[in-house]
């Protein structure tokens, strides 16, 4: 993606071979032995996520032959490889399963997997990736959580880098009631709303940030209160008058007060550095985003792989 790439440059002394990972001559791949010492890489996640058709292997998407064929040449000592929460549940198993003998019995590595959860390291974010590491020696030990239930510090809220003021460039996509609301126990639960983009609870972690994210499936904020006031009403009045009274509960137009959050809330929650500008059209910088490993976590589990290959080296 030309955009992202564009961003990483701005951010670092680099510059992006613009390249799909399977367009690389075998040669070239070759040479990076005994150069990179580790390879990451995040296949496009469409393919395993539960939100499309997984169909996997099958997809056109599918980037683990690649990343694999790349392993094999490059021979590093370690990788990472993140990718969704999905990859390892139902349908897919079978392939994953497959996927971690490749990577260990296949191509001569340790490996380990295991679902993080972003809230757990300090993102004020729930969001659950899949994360497999190999090393050639030695054994990885993931990063122990450091926030949430049973630690001595709380999970972050999404309204300790949100507020009531737009940061950055306002989101010009509105919010309004939806004609045929589903409704759930909780106001920041079902679909009161139109689009897909659900109103964030700032006392408590927010959802996974999409990269679909941009107009009516991007989260918004309610600085008047309305959701829960409204959500009151629409259970009070299905509890009362199962179908009658909570039809005519049901409200249109715009919700007052509601706002779509912004590129640079979006990043926030997503832990980057306050200010980081990203490149192209609004929808891009959205995707950029939303496609991202969260910093915070991404930290963590490069510092517990670079501890495991000193160990190593220590021996």
């Amino acid at each position: 993606m030309e955009d992202a790439a564009k961003t990483y440059e701005a951010h670092h002394d680099i510059e992006v071979d613009r390249r799909r990972l399977e367009e690389i001559p075998e040669r070239e791949l070759r040479a990076m032995r005994g150069k990179a010492k580790i390879v990451v890489g995040g296949p496009p996640c469409q393919p395993w996520s539960t939100g499309g058709l997984r169909r996997g292997d099958e997809d056109d998407r599918d980037g683990f032959t690649a990343m694999f064929r790349a392993l094999d040449l490059i021979k590093p000592e370690a990788f990472i490889i993140e990718n969704v929460a999905g990859l390892g549940r139902g349908k897919t198993r079978p392939y994953f399963l497959g996927l971690l003998h490749a990577l260990g019995d296949g191509l001569g590595y340790e490996v380990e997997a295991r679902i993080l959860n972003a809230a757990d390291y300090g993102v004020p974010q729930q969001r659950q990736r899949m994360f497999i590491v190999g090393l050639r020696e030695g054994q990885i030990k993931f990063p122990n959580p450091t926030h949430g239930p049973g630690h001595s510090t709380a999970w972050r809220t999404a309204g300790e880098v949100l507020t009531d003021e737009p940061a950055g460039v306002p989101n010009p996509s509105i919010v309004t009631y939806a004609k045929n609301p589903d409704l759930r126990p909780s106001p920041f639960d079902g679909l009161l709303f139109n689009g897909g983009g659900r109103p964030i609870n700032l006392d408590a972690p927010a959802r996974t940030i999409l990269a679909s994210a941009g107009g009516n499936k991007t989260p918004f904020i309610d600085t008047l209160g309305v959701v829960p006031e409204y959500h009151a009403t629409l259970w009070d009045a299905g509890q009362v008058k199962p179908r009658e009274g909570y039809r005519k509960a049901i409200r249109v137009g715009l919700v007052p007060g509601a706002r779509r959050i912004t590129v640079a809330e979006s990043a926030a929650l997503q832990t980057f550095p306050q200010g980081m500008e990203f490149e192209g059209r609004r929808s891009s910088q959205y995707t950029q985003v939303g496609n991202a490993v969260p910093p915070k976590l991404a930290t963590a589990v490069g510092k517990a792989v670079r501890a495991a290959l000193l160990a190593t080296a220590s021996r």
